[in-house]
């Protein structure tokens, strides 16, 4: 369900600021959204899957012949264990399953310590909107996390995708280089490109977070009573919460409008690039919830696609 602040703070916003209500509307040509269904597998066999989605409804989806899974690795749709909590790229209106990611998760914050010799324990401030996490980085993962994060220290930024497994957050892949800056070190946008241009392009990432929509670094702290908000390396404009804004994704030409239903004041601190579809120019532009990232062709263990952001 919307939020009614957000959509309340929408409908203000465009008042004050003379503009349409009504979101930026996306055309043919900008591509068709694929369906994502989140929730909770309640069976699963080698050609259907049975999950009870975030609105408790039961949703029954047959598993194409293709379709492939992702759980810490990739493995069968059909060995997914009951009770995971899914991620599924739904095709033909939600009803076949391309693919599917279980009990995954983002870690993303600032490192504040590390411990451990073999397995490594991270705790990460998140943010204030986000708090404390405690993350494992496995022995097995740990060599291939720290060729793009070699600097596990206090004070320097972390991103990992991994899953969530008896209550414990994994690391597992990085899906970007991990900036050399400290977190409190953010490059600043060339003053000539500050706020001035309609379209910005960047990367998109996605987040744990539930509200369908995107977290947006370059808001009024006054707006989100966040003193970290207003921080990015990319000449982004100031948006309010509740602000549509219209996302596309440059690999395949897939847009959707989108509302700005928190602060993506971490992901401002990232001066990093997407490297999956080309190069995208630095700075991590919006953050997505899962479900609107894989409907715009994102693929959740990559982690980012090159995108193009803009009010309409």
């Amino acid at each position: 369900m919307p939020d009614r602040n957000v959509e309340r703070r929408r409908v203000l916003a465009a008042a004050a600021l003379g503009r349409e209500a009504e979101p930026p509307r996306v055309t043919a040509d900008d591509g068709v959204t694929l369906d994502a269904v989140s929730g909770q597998i309640l069976d699963v066999s080698p050609h259907l899957v049975i999950v009870e989605d975030d609105e408790g409804e039961e949703r029954r989806l047959v598993i194409a012949p293709w379709a492939t899974a992702w759980r810490g690795a990739r493995v069968s749709p059909s060995d997914l264990p009951l009770g995971a909590r899914v991620v599924i790229r739904a095709l033909r209106s939600g009803t076949v399953v391309d693919r599917i990611w279980a009990d995954i998760t983002r870690m993303t914050g600032i490192i504040l310590s590390v411990d451990g010799t073999r397995d490594l324990t991270v705790e990460l401030d998140s943010g204030p909107h986000r708090a404390r996490r405690s993350v494992v980085i496995p022995y097995r993962s740990s060599g291939r996390m720290r060729v793009r994060h070699p600097q596990l220290e206090p004070g320097y930024l972390f991103d990992a995708i991994g899953v969530i497994d008896g209550g414990t957050s994994l690391a597992q892949i990085t899906p970007t280089s991990q900036p050399p800056y400290r977190a409190k070190a953010v490059p600043p946008p060339p003053p000539a490109y500050r706020g001035v241009q309609s379209k910005i392009s960047g990367t998109a990432v996605w987040a744990d977070f539930e509200e369908y929509g995107v977290a947006y670094p370059m808001l009024e702290t006054s707006d989100t009573g966040c003193d970290d908000a207003g921080v990015s390396c990319t000449g982004l404009p100031y948006l309010a919460l509740g602000s549509m804004l219209s996302v596309r994704n440059v690999c395949d030409g897939r847009a959707n409008a989108l509302p700005i239903v928190g602060c993506g004041c971490i992901a401002g601190r990232f001066c990093d690039r997407c490297l999956e579809c080309g190069t995208s120019p630095r700075g991590r532009i919006v953050e997505l919830s899962a479900s609107a990232y894989v409907e715009l062709g994102g693929d959740l263990t990559k982690g980012c696609f090159n995108a193009r952001v803009g009010l309409g």
